[in-house]
Parts: structure tokens; C-alpha cells; sequence
């Protein structure tokens, strides 16, 4: 059997008995980063004098080889009890899973996935923006065509969009959202339930003020949603399905989009 065990994001009073008694009762341990995870059940012992299960095996996994090392598993593995755990929060959001649960749908193999923290879903409802449908966009490309491509998507697809940014660039999205979106409503969870956790709203520039260039921690984003996308009763989909010039369609969605006619032309080619 497979268990994907969340992990906390940053306080450890966050853990779920659930999945404490997971990873106790585990054969395998497959971990984002080993290291981490030895960590957290050093910690669990600790903290709540807790008995794991003799000579547990951990083995790495992680973005980098899951796809590898799935293609080499064989269905008997999961005979004993095997636990996937990220770093922290929930697997398989920004971080490896979806690749094993696949393989367990393919070869008809028992799993669960145990709920528990999870920073976009708190960055959300912190938001306070009244809202009761969200788009869930990770972290952006770093630079280039697809990184503005995704920035434009973030901002006019009619619903909040939450984002993960890092602190070296941080300031960056926040100019690019002064420019792009001046008077639009962001939402900045900082370091979410550990010590020096924060929130922060405001417009890109009221934000890029209070900070002040401390970016220090990790952060997340929540970008309140397009009122204009939202109102309109036509959508990008029926501008696509008429039999349109590319450019033409392009200047139509930026019509009811308000995004960038040379953008939505390229992102169309």
C-alpha cells in the first residue's frame, strides 16, 4: 500500500495523527530530501516520545528522478507499507506524487492520501478576498516569452490565482504586477505558521512600500481576481471558435481580458 503523508510547512504542532502513525508504521519511507525527513521523525520521537518501526528503509525521491525511478518499479513494492512525504505540505502540489498515484491507478494498488497543511489553501482563505473559486499556478517561470505568458494568465483568467514566489524574486513580480495590473488587490502570506509568519494586501506598489526590500522567507501570492473577466458573458473560448484572423481573435480577447494584444497573439501562435 502507498500513503502520501502531508508534512507541516513550518510548525511542527501542525502534524496530524494521521500521519504520525504513518510514517511510525512505515516499511519505506520515500522522501522528497532524506535528510528532512530523518528531521521530522528525530523530532516526533522527541517531542511526542513516539515509536517508529525498526529499520526503516528511506530512499530519495524527487522531482529530479521520479519519473526513473517509477519506470523501474514492479507492483510487488507496495506489499509492504510505503509512505511518500515531501518536504512540506501536501504532495503531488509543487512537489512529487502524481507520478506514483498514476502507477498505483495502473496496477490496481491500494493508496491514500492523508489530508493536512497546505499553504495555498491557507494563503487563500487568509486572503480574505470573497471569493469561492480559485486557480492554483505554482511557481512562474523564471524568465522569457513564458514567463510573461504565464503572468498575463495569472491576471485575466477571471478567478484568484494563487502563486508560490521566492524571495530573490519577489521584487520582481511586484513591479511586473505594478505595471500590468496597477490597481488590482495582492495578497502576501509570508513564512505561513512559523515565527515570523506575516500577511500583507495591498496593490503591487503599496506592497512594494511596506516591504521596504526586505524579502526575506518564503511567500505566497494570491492575486484578487479580474472583475472584468468575471462579467463578461463571452468567453476566450467562443472568440476561438470563430473562424477569425489570429490577430483579430487576439484584439477581441483583450477586449474583454484587458491583457496585452501582442501577448495574446503570440501565446495564439
Amino acid at each position: 500500500m502507498l500513503s502520501l503523508v502531508p508534512t507541516p510547512i513550518g510548525n511542527i504542532g501542525d502534524i496530524s495523527l494521521r500521519a504520525i502513525e504513518a510514517l511510525r508504521n512505515a516499511d519505506t519511507l520515500l522522501c522528497e530530501d532524506t535528510r528532512v525527513t530523518k528531521k521530522l521523525i528525530h523530532i516526533l520521537k522527541e517531542r511526542y516520545n513516539t515509536e517508529f518501526k525498526e529499520n526503516q528503509e528511506f530512499i530519495s525521491l524527487h522531482s529530479h528522478n521520479e519519473q526513473a525511478f517509477v519506470e523501474k518499479l514492479e507492483p510487488s513494492f507496495f506489499e509492504q507499507n510505503v509512505v511518500y512525504a515531501s518536504d512540506a505540505g501536501m504532495p503531488g502540489v509543487s512537489d512529487p506524487g502524481q507520478i506514483l498515484i498514476s502507477y498505483c491507478l495502473e496496477h490496481d494498488i491500494t493508496y491514500d492520501v492523508l489530508p493536512g497543511a497546505n499553504a495555498v489553501l491557507t494563503a487563500f482563505v487568509a486572503s480574505g478576498f470573497c471569493e469561492t473559486q480559485m486557480l492554483f499556478f505554482g511557481f512562474l517561470d523564471h524568465k522569457g516569452s513564458s514567463r510573461s505568458a504565464g503572468l498575463q494568465s495569472a491576471l485575466h483568467n477571471g478567478y484568484a490565482t494563487v502563486l508560490y514566489e521566492s524571495p530573490h524574486r519577489l521584487e520582481k513580480l511586484l513591479l511586473e504586477l505594478t505595471k500590468e495590473a496597477p490597481s488590482r488587490e495582492i495578497f502576501l502570506a509570508k513564512e505561513l505558521t512559523k515565527k515570523y509568519q506575516k500577511y500583507f494586501r495591498g496593490t503591487a506598489q503599496e506592497l512594494l512600500n511596506k516591504l521596504n526590500g526586505n524579502y526575506k522567507g518564503e511567500w505566497v501570492v494570491v492575486i484578487q481576481a479580474s472583475s472584468l473577466h468575471v462579467s463578461s458573458a463571452i468567453s476566450e473560448n467562443d472568440i476561438l471558435a470563430l473562424d477569425l484572423p489570429k490577430k483579430v481573435q487576439a484584439k477581441l480577447i483583450s477586449k474583454i481580458t484587458g491583457e496585452n494584444t501582442k501577448e495574446i497573439y503570440q501565446r495564439l501562435l
